[in-house]
């Protein structure tokens, strides 16, 4: 007498043929979930197959989170993260990737970190994720350029076009996607998990040794306006400007010092902001291109080793080094605003 009959596993539809960064990322952050996490993937655009399925994603016409539809193509859809959250900023078109993100994203990262949905830091990661991964890929799916006008070159190493390159060429003879979309699944997998590794355990980490340079940065030097770090090599500076408006700093700060990997100290300008080479005061002209003993003697500083030709960082053997480097920048800005004003 035949047993019972094993329930079949979950199925996650999506379509065949040319695969694009955005399903292959749905499809692998769903199988994170407990629920998915055998699930079998059809590609398929059959519609009767596609009905069988427990969730679709990024084709069938249709966004339904009641039925786990979850399709960004129809003429009627325009959701982005915040208008499904007014809480979240971001206004980019949600792809079939943001679309499970959005829905899933927290449950996925508790379950990687072993954390509660609730606990702050599940919140902090989902929304640093979200805009240093998935956006980027919603956009480049949804033909959202960064930039008014042609770029000044090209980027075609991102992880959009790294999948794209794992379809079969034009020419080949062989025109089976199924493959390279179980590569471009693991492909886009690990970068996802490999950046949320990083976010935990390197960038979130930096976040507290910041503020606590932050707080002491009146007894580095009185102006306020320079940070000393405990340990190099700490990503600063997208937490210097969160916590600079968080804790209502207003003097802005104008100089970073730490230590490289050899024990040296450094002493570098923060940028106007987080995505451009500007600063907001770069060490003095005089210096630029400079090193060792011309440097120090030019400078008046002992023990200096360089400083970058665009004045952006500068280095020297001691911390009392940069810091009279950073110090001396600073006195003659503000000689140059007395003699003009």
């Amino acid at each position: 007498m035949p047993g019972p009959k094993r329930p079949r596993p979950a199925r996650i539809g999506t379509h065949g043929g040319t695969f694009h960064c955005d399903e292959a990322l749905a499809c692998f952050l769903l199988r994170l979930l407990p629920s998915y996490q055998d699930a079998e993937i059809v590609r398929t655009r059959d519609p009767q197959l596609l009905s069988e399925c427990d969730v679709v994603v990024d084709v069938g016409g249709e966004y339904d989170p009641q039925k786990h539809r979850y399709d960004h193509h129809q003429r009627s859809f325009g959701e982005s993260m915040h208008s499904l959250n007014e809480n979240k900023p971001w206004q980019t078109k949600l792809s079939s990737a943001g679309l499970v993100y959005f829905h899933f994203g927290s449950q996925i990262l508790a379950n990687q970190l072993g954390l509660k949905e609730e606990d702050p830091v599940v919140q902090v990661l989902y929304d640093k994720l979200y805009e240093n991964f998935v956006e980027e890929i919603d956009a480049i799916d949804n033909g959202i350029s960064q930039w008014e006008g042609e770029p000044r070159y090209a980027m075609t190493t991102n992880v959009s076009s790294r999948v794209s390159y794992l379809n079969p060429r034009w020419n080949d003879g062989d025109q089976d996607t199924e493959a390279g979309f179980r590569k471009a699944m693991e492909l886009v997998g690990s970068e996802f998990l490999g950046r949320l590794d990083y976010y935990h355990r390197g960038w979130l980490p930096a976040r507290a040794l910041v503020e606590e340079a932050i707080r002491q940065r009146f007894e580095v030097d009185p102006s306020g306006e320079i940070l000393l770090l405990g340990q190099g090599g700490c990503p600063w500076k997208e937490h210097l400007f969160t916590l600079e408006q968080e804790l209502g700093i207003k003097k802005p700060l104008k100089f970073v010092l730490y230590t490289d990997l050899s024990g040296k100290w450094r002493v570098q300008c923060v940028p106007v902001g987080l995505h451009t080479f500007q600063n907001r005061l770069s060490l003095r002209e005089d210096w630029r291109g400079l090193r060792d003993e011309e440097l120090s003697r030019v400078s008046g500083i002992s023990d200096c080793i360089f400083v970058h030709s665009s004045g952006f960082i500068g280095g020297n053997h001691t911390k009392e080094g940069v810091l009279e480097m950073a110090q001396k920048t600073l006195a003659q800005q503000i000689e140059t605003n007395t003699c003009s004003s």
